[in-house]
């Protein structure tokens, strides 16, 4: 006792935690079935058969059959775990060990405290003798009391959970491979018996002990069973099946909680289902069954027919509740298990078991069927195959599937399609994939589309079969047709369904392969003008695609491909050859239009050299084509809106507009705020046109402001554009309004006098001077002020060096002065005597105006322009002398813009600029403080010298 009290108390020393959890839980699994369920005994212990190859009466430890009552059980257990036994006697003893202490720990809580011994050592020391096995030959007991030390450790609630699956794999494994006893006379068909009994009794044990976790519990047991029915040996197959049966068969007896109606029943609930309510595996359990109700082998058939009649009891079981709380019909239930047992029994057909099994199978489980059958179709037996096509066909036309599992489906359909050879399965997944076509378009579309980017032949055959007849072709090409215009860059994981570019391209791809179909082609005829907009849209979409995208386009089959942008421009070509227009196609390809949109730089070149080839098309194809970009436009989709505008400008000219023209002024208005500058310059250049079109000229008078507003805010080129529409415009509007119109864009227009883009200064300056010829009344005398504001800066671009600008600007000084009616400085403008036209300006104003001219001056001195700085620093010098009563801060001014310039490029503007110091020097005394004249002449002084030294180096 001592001894026995030693090991005890060492066996708690190391796994006292588990100990613990275990007796914790003692309370929380009771049997799920009556104390009859697991109460039977291990079995009396045989005498062991000598091993081969030893003598009945070896010597030493090893060849002793040693009773558990003459060796403590902790210990033998113990030394067991700590050296593996090699003999035969020893192996039974450590396993009649373990189960002497499970007896002694079902009968005493405080025994099972003291008893537990490292769980795990015990359990992965049964798992070892059960694989070192012989799987040829049975000829002792081991495997079965390997089995009943599981089902006792079970029980006691010693069984480790970490271990459970292992243990009950490698035990399965061992009995389930064993050969039949009928194929071998070396296996005693007695023992052969008893060790299957012994392998169903462990199985309900496992159930039955499993307490509140007993669905769990058996759902385990039955994934670990499902694979040995499909591994092409018979007798595992018909042993798997048996022992599926059994377990059902049990199973049916215990009392179990109710499965949730989402795996039993038709009616989905919103709720969320406990662990201990899921039964997940109903639907390949039902499929596997199946399956085995049509094999070759009688014995399996038999087994399998026994399991399904099982599976339906449980499942019309749990059912059950619901059918009694209809009070409508209180023995519902009753008729429809007799029914249901009458059809179980007079049924031997494969097909009407499935479907009969269907009407109790919710997505879950039926999509589980769906996919497991199309995986069996890659199976030899034709058999088989038979069947499996027969349960594609019946799910595809019945069930509705959400998202998720159609994108599963297509998926497995694709990597199994290349292993299919038989024909009844081929014609049965052609049919599923047009009924899940019609039913699904836009899963099954963007699934198909993600499975292979580059349209392997695979992706072909299954596009040909979805594609098959009418109702699904014009569901799949509207899909087909969302995606490519789909330039969204949102993606929401590494799926490339959830990267709408890349599936765009996909899209593309297909097209080419897809138009040689008859009714593809006639489709894609009636929606020709999207068809070809969203191809000439994503066409210009790939000029922008990323890095990762292309390299996610590429993932597979690149080679012998052409390019992401070279697809898109043969989709479109094939699409007009397809749809008769093969002439305008060789018309683009003469004018170079193919070739410029393969080239980011050329690409809107060969966007209008499309545009302009189909605007010749007849108004019945043309005038279609215009309603469907407006539409696109219409959308704001950013993303191609300057390929779709540039579009569109060219086929302003030639469409009826009476339909459509409120709808494009609204997009004007639109994208004249856009953030792309070179749209904004195509709507203008849209304005320009159609203000120029006596039926549509006035409407253009709404955009006025918006337009004006591109002279603040755009950049030369939006106002390069901008200016011609206004000049325009502006001849469009009534009198009144014109009057003020005009007066505010004098005010604003001297701006642009100074802008980088000479056509924006011409333009401007044409326009001022168009502005003083539109105003009357009380606007005239306001518009004064602002032609006063704009004779230095018309007068200093009198020197500009573009000549036609100097030219405009010699006009509209003319027109100013005669506005103002200054004679003298009219006369000096018409005979282009520009150098006096300074001095004339300070004689004619009054003195306030100096200091406006001063300030004009000032900014004119950081001009880019060499003639320009010179004027103004001239005019400078001019204002200094002719204000001889000058304030200190006007002073200082002048003397601060003279220092600006004493590090100019030009070396005769430094000149100027110290010539300009002496004339002041001669005409004005020195400031008395700051930065005074003398300071100023030093530095002149200083640059003198260097641009005298430069000038002598050159």
């Amino acid at each position: 006792m001592d001894s026995q009290k030693t090991a005890g108390q060492s066996g708690i020393s190391e796994c006292q935690s588990y100990a613990l959890t275990s007796a914790g839980r003692m309370e929380q699994r009771l049997p799920s079935q009556p104390e009859k369920a697991w109460s039977e005994r291990p079995r009396a212990l045989r005498t062991p058969r000598a091993p081969q190859g030893l003598s009945g009466s070896g010597e030493g430890p090893s060849a002793s059959v040693m009773s558990p009552q003459e060796e403590d059980p902790l210990s033998c257990i113990r030394a067991c775990c700590t050296r593996r036994p090699q003999a035969e006697a020893q192996k039974l003893n450590f396993l009649a060990s373990i189960c002497t202490i499970c007896k002694a720990a079902l009968q005493d809580c405080g025994a099972h405290y003291r008893l537990c011994v490292c769980p795990l050592e015990v359990a992965q020391c049964i798992e070892a003798l059960l694989q070192e096995e012989p799987a040829e030959r049975l000829d002792t007991e081991l495997r079965q009391q390997a089995m009943s030390a599981i089902a006792a450790m079970s029980s006691a609630w010693l069984l480790p959970e970490e271990r459970k699956s292992s243990l009950l794999r490698a035990c399965l494994s061992s009995v389930l491979h064993l050969p039949r006893h009928e194929d071998t006379k070396d296996l005693d068909a007695a023992l052969y018996m008893e060790t299957m009994e012994a392998l169903h009794r462990l199985l309900q044990v496992l159930v039955g002990s499993a307490g509140t976790s007993v669905l769990v519990e058996l759902q385990n047991i039955l994934e670990l069973l499902l694979p040995f029915t499909m591994c092409q040996l018979v007798a595992v197959e018909e042993r798997a099946v048996a022992c599926i049966g059994r377990l059902l068969a049990f199973s049916n007896t215990c009392s179990l909680p109710k499965v949730c109606s989402c795996f039993t029943g038709a009616v989905v609930f919103r709720h969320q289902c406990t662990e201990n309510q899921r039964f997940p595996v109903l639907g390949k359990l039902a499929e596997h069954l199946i399956h085995g109700a049509a094999a070759q082998d009688e014995g399996t058939r038999d087994e399998a027919m026994k399991a399904i009649r099982q599976l339906f009891i449980f499942i019309t079981s749990q059912r059950m509740w619901l059918w009694q709380k209809d009070p409508k019909n209180p023995q519902l239930w009753e008729r429809q298990q007799i029914l249901l047992h009458q059809e179980v029994s007079q049924e031997n057909r494969a097909r009407n078991i499935f479907e009969m099994f269907l009407k109790y199978l919710q997505y879950p489980e039926r999509v589980s069927i769906f996919l497991t059958a199309i995986e069996s179709m890659t199976a030899p037996s034709l058999h088989s195959t038979e069947l499996a096509a027969h349960m594609v066909d019946v799910l595809a036309a019945e069930a509705h599937f959400p998202p998720g599992q159609v994108r599963k489906i297509v998926k497995m359909i694709y990597n199994s399609l290349p292993s299919i050879k038989a024909e009844p399965a081929l014609e049965s997944l052609g049919r599923a994939l047009l009924v899940l076509a019609s039913k699904h378009p836009r899963e099954m579309v963007s699934s198909l589309l993600g499975c292979s980017p580059t349209c392997t032949s695979v992706t072909i055959t299954m596009w040909r079969e979805m594609l098959s007849e009418p109702p699904a072709v014009e569901k799949v090409l509207q899909e087909l047709l969302r995606v490519l215009i789909n330039h969204s860059l949102r993606h929401t994981s590494p799926s490339i369904e959830d990267w709408p570019r890349v599936l765009a391209l996909a899209a593309a791809r297909i097209l080419p392969e897809i138009l040689q179909l008859p009714l593809v082609l006639k489709e894609a005829q009636a929606i020709f003008p999207q068809l070809f907009l969203a191809l000439l849209l994503q066409v210009s979409l790939t000029t922008e695609l990323t890095l990762q995208e292309v390299e996610i386009f590429w993932e597979e089959h690149q080679q012998h491909q052409l390019t992401p942008i070279r697809s898109a421009v043969q989709a479109l070509k094939v699409l007009l050859c397809s749809v008769g227009l093969q002439r305008q196609m060789e018309a683009i390809q003469e004018q170079g239009g193919w070739d410029a949109l393969l080239s980011t730089v050329t690409h809107l070149q060969g966007v209008q050299v499309v545009a302009r080839v189909m605007r010749e098309l007849p108004g019945a194809l043309r005038d279609p084509i215009f309603h469907q970009l407006v539409e696109l436009l219409s959308t704001k989709l950013c993303s191609w809106e300057m390929v779709a505008m540039v579009f569109l400008v060219e086929m302003l000219e030639c469409v009826d507009l009476s339909e459509e023209l409120h709808r494009i002024l609204s997009l004007f208005n639109t994208y004249l705020q856009s953030q792309s500058v070179g749209t904004q310059q195509l709507v203008l250049r849209s304005i320009l046109e159609l203000s120029k079109r006596q039926d549509t000229a006035r409407k253009m008078l709404g955009l006025l402001p918006c337009i004006m507003e591109q002279l603040q805010d755009a950049d030369s080129g939006a106002r390069a554009a901008a200016l011609p529409v206004l000049s325009t415009l502006l001849r469009l509007l009534d009198r009144g309004k014109l009057s003020l119109v005009a007066l505010e864009l004098a005010g604003s227009l001297p701006a642009l006098f100074e802008d980088e883009s000479g056509t924006v200064r011409q333009l401007s300056i044409h326009l001022f001077l168009d502005t003083l010829s539109f105003v009357e009344g009380r606007e005239k005398r306001k518009m004064r002020k602002e032609v006063y504001r704009s004779l230095v800066p018309l007068y200093l671009h009198l020197h500009d060096e573009e000549e036609s600008v100097a030219k405009a600007s010699q006009k509209a000084f003319l027109g100013a002065t005669r506005f103002l009616r200054w004679r003298r400085l009219e006369h000096l403008a018409e005979v282009a005597q520009f150098w006096q036209i300074g001095e004339c300006l300070l004689v004619e104003r009054r003195k306030s105006a100096a200091q406006d001219y001063l300030g004009q001056s000032l900014l004119y001195l950081q001009s880019p322009q060499e003639p320009l700085r010179r004027e103004a620093g001239r005019f400078i010098g001019l204002l200094g002398q002719h204000k001889r009563d000058q304030q200190q801060a006007e002073r200082e001014n002048i003397y601060q813009g003279l220092h600006s310039v004493l590090r100019d490029p030009s070396g005769s503007i430094s000149l100027q600029s110290l010539q300009t110091a002496w004339i002041l020097r001669e005409t004005r005394p020195p400031p008395p403080s700051g930065f005074g004249f003398w300071q100023l002449f030093s530095r002149l002084h200083s640059v003198w010298h260097w641009w005298g030294s430069s000038q002598a180096d050159s």
